[in-house]
């Protein structure tokens, strides 16, 4: 396990010309994501200058690095937590609002890896010790289905397929207003809003994101909608649909109208992962699983209902 604290180490000749995100992912073992958060952090640097993760390493040079005390996952039961579906290799689960995927230095709440580890299930080990099985994430406040790997071929497989987009994603959002068209694709790249403030936006240099969108149903002040993502960046569909002008009802963090929120009861942003369908890493073949809405977003679709 890597040890936090400040550290001077050469780079090995087997990692010269390599790129700095993925030299120091190898040399530390870290997931090539937290090297490049640490890179972007400013905690590496080369000739005591800060580094940038596409900058190219020579065997020899010498790195500066201050790794953060490791995040530990420590085993508690978190209530809501359902497991939909289980085996020797993966595990689906379906997530309540108000749990991360897993701990983080920001988050102090409930994980659903530690959930799991409390209910004695047991994990691939593969990448980072605090992200132990993780394959893909939903955000603390979005409910619905995640799969996370028990086997480390599992892992493999199904890191490899969410990043050659062969998983079906399909999420259900109430937005804001009625989008025109009512079916479309956002396709603009996406990266960390300016401001600093943990915002993700369309940016100029972002990385590509691609999301498509088609309408359900129309209430007077808002739209249900079925999101089928191709990409699978932070805050995604909060980002797009607020770019087009249909922020999530009950996004604060995105601009959503509270006056709206408060009336549907809404306390988090309206976004349920429904569905999600892969190639099961043991055998191929096609597995499917669907998620009904939880007991808030359901009441604020029968207060719509209501006024219509």
């Amino acid at each position: 396990m890597t040890q936090a604290g400040q550290r001077q180490v050469p780079v090995p000749d087997g990692l010269d010309g390599e790129r700095l995100d993925s030299a120091l992912a190898r040399m530390f073992g870290l997931s090539r994501a937290r090297a490049a958060e640490l890179i972007a952090a400013g905690a590496v640097l080369t000739g005591g200058s800060p580094a940038a993760k596409s900058d190219r390493v020579a065997a020899g040079d010498w790195l500066e690095v201050t790794l953060p005390a490791p995040v530990t996952a420590v085993p508690r039961a978190e209530p809501g937590l359902i497991v939909v579906h289980e085996d020797a290799d993966i595990l689906v689960v379906d997530k309540p609002p108000g749990v991360a995927a897993h701990p983080t230095p920001g988050w102090t709440g409930p994980t659903v890896l530690q959930g799991l580890l409390a209910a004695g299930h047991t994990l691939a080990t593969s990448g980072a010790a605090e992200r132990q099985g993780i394959v893909h994430r939903l955000d603390a406040n979005t409910s619905g289905l995640m799969v996370l790997a028990k086997s480390e071929p599992a892992y493999s497989a199904l890191k490899r397929a969410f990043r050659e987009r062969e998983v079906e994603k399909r999420y259900h959002a109430l937005v804001q207003g009625h989008p025109d068209p009512f079916r479309g694709t956002v396709d603009a790249p996406i990266g960390r809003h300016p401001s600093g403030d943990g915002r993700f936006a369309v940016i100029a240099g972002g990385r590509p994101s691609v999301t498509h969108y088609d309408t359900l149903e129309a209430f007077r002040a808002a739209s249900l909608v079925e999101v089928i993502l191709e990409t699978g960046r932070t805050h995604q569909i909060r980002v797009h649909m607020t770019a087009i002008r249909h922020p999530c009802a009950g996004d604060r963090l995105y601009g959503a109208d509270p006056v709206l929120a408060a009336r549907l009861g809404l306390t988090r942003q309206w976004l349920h992962a429904v569905r999600l369908g892969f190639a099961h890493p043991a055998d191929g073949r096609q597995v499917e699983f669907t998620s009904a809405y939880s007991a808030d977003l359901a009441s604020a679709l029968e207060l719509l209902t209501a006024e219509s």
